[in-house]
């Protein structure tokens, strides 16, 4: 059994003057009230599609849209999420909650999407300033980011398919916490939801990840980390994600198998300035002022640039606590460095074999590096930040191999739109990806792209184990001194579902609105002639050099056959400030012109690095009616604007969309591929 130190792991720093006996001592377990019931009618959204069903897939978009994700003060973080709360799916949605309406009734996979933990705090708190309790009643499979968020905050979440078709409006539910039997007294039936495991019942009943962190602190500040790799006979049984679990274990007794929850040290824990406030308030609660926070990092890209004040405000919560615990470049990331999932890679932080937590749900991202980049809440993080590790249960498995010769103008965006397109409605199920390039073809900017999106596959996590590809990478980065040996999937390990991808049947790609698997060949959409107002490349997503560098290169083509300038406007979002000053630097690919000069030759403009329109922020954000083509992540419903449409794509296709007016690929333009020309 190999022991390693943890790479930027470090014990607990006491703040100056505070003594290991100051550390509060841990508190008794909360009791819970074995005869608390709570009551309430339903409150039930119907798919307006499909009358007499529930509402499947509402999103956290839908929950809580963006510009109501604002924490203007530590003091009323959640006034804007109360407010915000459903402001378009349902407008009068605060009113009934408070005439007794406090059963929330859903279709199946409830609340996917991102990691703000302003829905589910505050659906909790619209129901708390009534004296109501809120209780949620969804299908079995629900976003995993949210049922961990709610756990967290005591908000109770009831998972049954049965309880859903069987509730109507007006029925009358009770709900017994303790053992979290729901009935439905108006119709006469009883439920039980989805079972927890024993970790996850025991931070519900002590009251939540608050409780939880004031109890185990103390302990968790003499601990130091340590990160313990499995013997071959152990790792033989086990995927890559789960040896990398195992090896970052807290307890090292613990087994690591699907559905059971464990305690696991965290080599980082970004937030971005969203995120932030949250985690800054739980931290604050758990450790009093008494530590330093551990393996923390701010990322400051959603908030900014919209010159609004709510919005500055909020920055100014995450610097202020940057300042005050000393957290500095690169670990905070000031506006314009550039979006998380991009900057912190570049800047030496993200490294294989890693565990990361983010507060973002596209820290799924880091699995293109080889490492495990999962989603979570910000009391997940706050918590983390106290104790240096956070509670998680893995998934299932499934592994997806890639297989065939990449086709041409293919990228990491049409493979992944392939993949979520050919997965349907059901998409990952919530397991564990483990993603094999079997032929090394894939490079870190297509593998971004692919692990980034199993945030809309709905995945715990996607992970390209480390490869040569991977380590190329590093060396290219000059980052040679990597923590951690060699992770490679167990011979044995076992996968729910194990499938291939056929790389040479795939191509360019083009998803509809308003499911990123809603998926066709771009050659099919370029014969419907569909016009757009707007197109934008960028994003975390498809913001990288090579990004930006295959959408320059079809420009410069296109130029050569006669098109001179994009027909609608086309925005370009760099994903870091690095980034953004790379094109502008010469390329010999693009015979001495850098990209920023050869798609601003055809009237590209140059935004800074932040997340902008990809979740309906700042002036590029569409209008009500306006329609793009993005290489962005989502385009649910209101995702990009409210009332705008969003269509999916790789920088190829979006700018090659741009020069021809209507969405199609570079082929549509008579560009011939050449790979010397065209490949990454």
């Amino acid at each position: 059994m190999a022991t390693q130190d943890a790479h930027h792991m470090r014990p607990a720093k006491l703040k100056p003057g505070v003594t290991p006996d100051e550390i509060e001592r841990p508190l008794e377990a909360g009791v819970t009230d074995a005869h608390r019931v709570v009551r309430g009618t339903a409150l039930i959204f119907w798919d307006p599609k499909h009358p007499g069903q529930k509402l499947d897939a509402i999103d956290t978009d839908q929950i809580t849209p963006a510009k109501d994700c604002v924490s203007e003060s530590l003091d009323a973080l959640d006034k804007h999420w109360k407010e915000g709360a459903f402001r378009f799916l349902m407008p009068d949605f605060r009113a009934r909650v408070h005439r007794g309406e406090t059963f929330l009734v859903a279709g199946d996979r409830f609340a996917i999407g991102s990691s703000r933990e302003m829905s589910p705090a505050g659906l909790r708190a619209i129901a708390e300033e009534a004296g109501l309790e809120m209780v949620i009643v969804c299908g079995r499979n629900v976003g995993d980011i949210f049922r961990r968020n709610a756990l967290n905050l005591g908000l109770e979440v009831v998972q049954s398919a049965e309880a859903v078709a069987d509730a109507q409006d007006g029925d009358r539910f009770a709900y017994v916490p303790e053992s979290r039997t729901l009935t439905n007294e108006t119709r006469g039936r009883t439920y039980q939801s989805v079972a927890l495991t024993p970790k996850e019942d025991e931070i519900r009943r002590s009251g939540g990840i608050f409780a939880i962190g004031r109890r185990e602190f103390r302990e968790s500040v003499a601990r130091t980390p340590s990160v313990e790799w499995p013997d071959e006979a152990t790792a033989r049984a086990l995927t890559a994600t789960e040896q990398i679990v195992w090896a970052h274990r807290v307890d090292k007794d613990a087994r690591v198998v699907p559905g059971r929850t464990l305690r696991v040290f965290a080599d980082l824990l970004p937030a971005s300035d969203g995120t932030a406030p949250f985690a800054i308030h739980t931290f604050d609660q758990i450790a009093r002022g008494t530590i330093f926070p551990r393996q923390a990092a701010i990322a400051n890209d959603h908030f900014v640039f919209t010159g609004a004040e709510a919005d500055e405000k909020q920055t100014r919560i995450g610097r202020a606590f940057a300042e005050h615990n000393a957290l500095e470049k690169p670990f905070y990331a000031t506006p314009g460095d550039g979006i998380f999932h991009f900057y912190f890679p570049e800047q030496g932080l993200i490294h294989p074999g890693q565990f990361i937590p983010g507060a973002d749900s596209h820290s799924r991202a880091y699995g293109a590096y080889g490492a495990v980049g999962i989603g979570v809440g910000s009391t997940t993080l706050g918590f983390g930040w106290a104790t240096g590790y956070v509670y998680f249960t893995p998934a299932r498995a499934r592994r997806v191999v890639f297989t065939g010769k990449l086709q041409p103008w293919v990228t990491g965006k049409d493979v992944v739109l392939k993949l979520l397109e050919g997965w349907g409605a059901k998409q990952a199920q919530g397991m564990s990806v483990e993603l094999v390039d079997a032929n090394l073809q894939l490079p870190i900017a297509y593998r971004n792209t692919i692990a980034n999106m199993m945030a809309e596959a709905e995945a715990q996590n996607g992970i390209f184990a480390p490869d040569d590809v991977t380590y190329a990478w590093y060396a290219t980065k000059g980052f040679a001194d990597l923590p951690y040996p060699r992770v490679t999937p167990g011979a044995d390990a076992r996968y729910e579902i194990d499938e291939v991808l056929d790389l040479s049947k795939v191509v360019p790609m083009v998803a509809k609105p308003f499911s990123p698997g809603n998926a066709f060949p771009a050659d099919e959409i370029a014969r419907e002639r569909i016009t757009f107002d707007k197109a934008f490349i960028g994003s975390c997503t498809n913001g990288s050099y090579d990004d930006l560098l295959q959408a320059a290169l079809v420009v410069k083509r296109a130029r050569e056959a006669g098109f001179e300038r994009a027909e609608k406007p086309l925005i370009v979002f760099p994903g870091s400030g690095g980034v953004k000053r790379l094109i502008e630097r010469p390329d010999a690919r693009l015979g001495g012109e850098s990209v920023a000069d050869v798609l601003r030759s055809i009237g590209a403009e140059i935004r800074q690095s932040w997340c902008g329109p990809c979740f309906g922020q700042g002036p590029d954000a569409l209008k009500h009616g306006e329609r793009a083509i993005t290489s962005f992540n989502r385009n649910w419903q209101n995702r990009m604007g409210v009332g705008g449409e969003g269509y999916l794509a790789s920088p190829s296709v979006v700018a090659s969309s741009a020069l021809a007016g209507y969405m199609a690929p570079p082929s549509e333009l008579g560009i011939e591929w050449n790979a010397e020309a065209f490949a990454v």
